[in-house]
């Protein structure tokens, strides 16, 4: 295979070895074949681009802001002069790794069609083989796939992926998750209830791997064959991402979506307190977010981002699994990294970023011992450190990190922590009287009495400082369900249901004249 010279020449090298047949013009998907438009019809190679060629390609007909904003606006169009011929380009974003590139060569339209010919291609990065054989479309049936087989992509965006019917229908529905199995009927959890979406149409084992297997990422699918689990992003161009993750059970494949919507609420939208959105301007520390799964903690971290990307001017470094919330700069410069694709680990990550000039940091979720360790030390060498923790509250957040380090280094982390925490916001979703969610906030700030009861590993007092220090900006889970209670927007069995300290709720709402039928509920 010939070597091509970087730069211009290599776009150019693409569409002299391919267009040499003069079509209409030419289509191709990441990971699929060249599909050439004819008079009489259409024409495919046997051999696939690579996203990787996609991408090149892409650059150097688009500027690098056009391709910054592809997954937010789903579409970019440029136009490139090959041979002093006008040529209009088209990228449609269908998934992170997943590109459709039209060409039409309108000065091709009287041309005549060209007998199928060999056509080696060159292209850096990850070439494609060098015979590229044309072929009529009505080519050999493929084989039937077997259930851990990769069923094609479709090639064209008009051949929309099946999986994006359900996904219309949540979004229609207002579902925070899709919920998909085998041999069952799809569901969604719209309000927090797990609802039918289509209860008359149940998926076989067959059919609901075929739709799944049409938008998983190679790299991804190689990571399901492997361990029968895997996450990535999807997005649907102009209405929304989606996190995915699919599984292997007893029937089959399995998969839940979970909605990520393009706009990033505002705090005002959410209902963050001012004292909270303060941390965003501080220098350096640690900031956690907490709370269980499906409590709205990426969602509350994607609003506090988008804060500081609008008022400060620094560089974020977003770590994430997978990237959820597409941030674009606007005073900042915002660098998001996805595991496994942009890097092998948070820890690597991590340890990564603090050779890359960053400001404000980001940690997706801080899963293990060495995780947490970084990201308080690198909130102790003058960075800002937001992350994530599965903790019910604020106190037990703390008791968590501590607990994570082996007995003869807790003392040591109870210094680094009791220095470096500024703040734990710990949420919960209840489900409203109408329709939809309000989240409850406990909040947790971290004051010099904090630090001190922290060093001494006195944490069971730091519910009686949150219950002392409202005018610092602290507040009780229980004083925050009492407000959506109080308010109308959240019905007290509701609150109760969500509370960790039940009897303390129950005793605030006798104490405010308010009843909760708590028959069918257990204390």
């Amino acid at each position: 295979m010939t070597t091509q010279p970087t730069g211009q020449a290599v776009v150019s090298s693409f569409l002299q070895q391919l267009m040499k047949q003069n079509p209409l013009g030419l289509e191709v998907t990441s990971g699929g074949p060249v599909k050439f438009r004819f008079p009489s019809g259409e024409k495919s190679t046997t051999a696939t681009i690579s996203h990787a060629q996609i991408l090149k390609l892409v650059e150097e007909v688009a500027s690098s802001s056009q391709i910054k904003m592809l997954p937010l606006n789903g579409q970019l169009w440029a136009e490139h002069q090959h041979n002093g011929t006008p040529l209009k380009v088209e990228v449609v974003f269908i998934a992170p790794e997943r590109w459709h590139v039209k060409i039409d060569a309108p000065g091709n339209s009287g041309a005549a069609q060209a007998e199928p010919v060999s056509v080696p291609i060159s292209v850096p990065a990850s070439p494609v083989p060098e015979a590229v054989i044309m072929t009529a479309n009505s080519s050999q049936p493929s084989e039937s796939p077997s259930p851990t087989s990769y069923t094609p992509h479709p090639t064209h965006p008009s051949d929309k992926p099946r999986i994006e019917h359900y996904l219309r229908l949540m979004i229609e529905r207002k579902a925070s998750d899709l919920h998909m199995s085998s041999e069952a009927a799809p569901l969604a959890r719209i309000s927090g209830d797990i609802q039918f979406i289509e209860s008359d149409r149940i998926l076989s084992t067959t059919e609901l791997h075929g739709i799944l297997m049409e938008i998983i990422p190679d790299e991804n699918r190689e990571q399901f064959e492997k361990t029968n689990d895997a996450d990535f992003a999807y997005a649907i161009p102009g209405l929304a991402r989606f996190r995915a993750n699919y599984f292997m059970d007893r029937n089959g494949i399995g998969a839940v979506f979970r909605q990520i919507p393009y706009e990033i609420l505002s705090a005002e939208q959410l209902g963050i307190p001012k004292e909270v959105l303060n941390l965003c301007w501080l220098s350096k520390g640690l900031v956690l977010v907490t709370g269980p799964t499906g409590s709205g903690k990426s969602t509350t971290l994607a609003t506090l981002i988008d804060y500081i990307n609008q008022n400060r001017s620094d560089h974020i470094i977003t770590i994430e699994d997978p990237i959820e919330f597409v941030h674009q700069n606007k005073k900042c410069l915002v660098n998001q990294r996805e595991i496994g694709k942009h890097t092998k680990s948070f820890k690597s990550a991590l340890k990564a970023a603090l050779r890359e000039d960053p400001d404000i940091v980001l940690v997706g979720e801080m899963r293990d011992l060495e995780t947490i360790a970084i990201a308080v030390e690198t909130a102790e060498t003058g960075h800002l450190v937001f992350g994530t923790l599965h903790t019910s509250t604020a106190p037990s957040t703390v008791d968590r990190i501590i607990d994570q380090f082996p007995a003869e280094q807790q003392a040591q982390i109870r210094v680094m922590l009791a220095e470096s925490l500024k703040g734990v916001i710990s949420q919960v979703l209840c489900k409203k009287k109408e329709k939809g969610r309000a989240a409850a906030y406990e909040i947790l700030m971290g004051n010099s009495a904090v630090s001190n009861l922290i060093r001494e590993g006195k944490t069971n007092q730091l519910k009686s400082i949150m219950q002392t220090g409202k005018k610092e900006g602290m507040l009780t889970m229980n004083d925050s369900l009492l407000a959506l209670v109080k308010s109308g927007a959240v019905d007290s069995k509701e609150a109760y249901v969500k509370a960790v300290d039940k009897q303390g709720l129950k005793m605030m709402f006798q104490s405010n004249s308010i009843k909760v039928d708590l028959e069918d509920v257990a204390e």
